[in-house]
C-alpha cells in the first residue's frame, strides 16, 4: 500500500524525520511530497525543501520525494494512485485543524488519513520554532 506524507516541510524536522520513519515501516511505499499552504509563507525554496526531505530519508529505501504546488492533496492523490494520507499529530490542537480536512479528503476522493502521534520527546517541535531559533544562530 502506498502513503502520502504531504507538509510544507519549512523546514524539515525531528518530529517529520521520526513520522517519516515510522510511516516507513508501516506502508509498502511513502511518498514524502512538499505541499503549497496558501495559509503558510514559504521562508526556504522548494528546492531546498526537497534536498533536505532526500536526506531525512536517507536509508529508508522505500521513501520518495516529490512536491505539488498547484491543486488540493485529493489531486495529487489521484493523479499518484494514492489513497492514504499520513498527518503526524503533536495533540488536541493539531487533530482539530487535521480532522476536518481528513473528512473533506475522504469526502472528495476517498482518501483515508492514517494519523501518527508524535513521539512525546519531539511534540514540542514545530517548524515555526525552528526556525526562530535558527534566527538566533543557534542549532536545534
Amino acid at each position: 500500500m502506498r502513503a502520502l506524507f504531504p507538509g510544507s516541510f519549512d523546514p524539515v524536522t525531528r518530529g517529520h524525520q521520526d513520522v517519516l520513519r515510522r510511516a516507513a515501516v508501516l506502508f509498502d511505499e511513502v511518498v514524502v511530497c512538499v505541499m503549497f499552504n496558501s495559509e503558510k509563507s514559504g521562508r526556504f525554496p522548494v528546492p531546498e525543501r526537497l534536498d533536505r526531505l532526500r536526506a531525512a530519508a536517507a536509508g529508508l529505501g522505500n521513501v520518495t520525494v516529490d512536491s505539488h504546488t498547484g491543486g488540493l492533496l485529493v489531486d495529487y492523490c489521484r493523479r499518484a494512485g494514492i489513497d492514504v494520507v499520513i498527518r503526524g499529530v503533536r495533540g488536541v490542537r493539531d487533530l482539530g485543524y487535521e480532522v476536518p480536512m481528513a473528512r473533506m479528503n475522504h469526502e472528495l476522493a476517498g482518501v483515508e488519513t492514517f494519523f501518527i502521534a508524535a513521539d512525546p520527546d519531539l511534540a514540542h517541535i514545530s517548524s515555526t520554532l525552528v526556525t526562530a531559533v535558527g534566527q538566533q544562530n543557534r542549532v536545534y
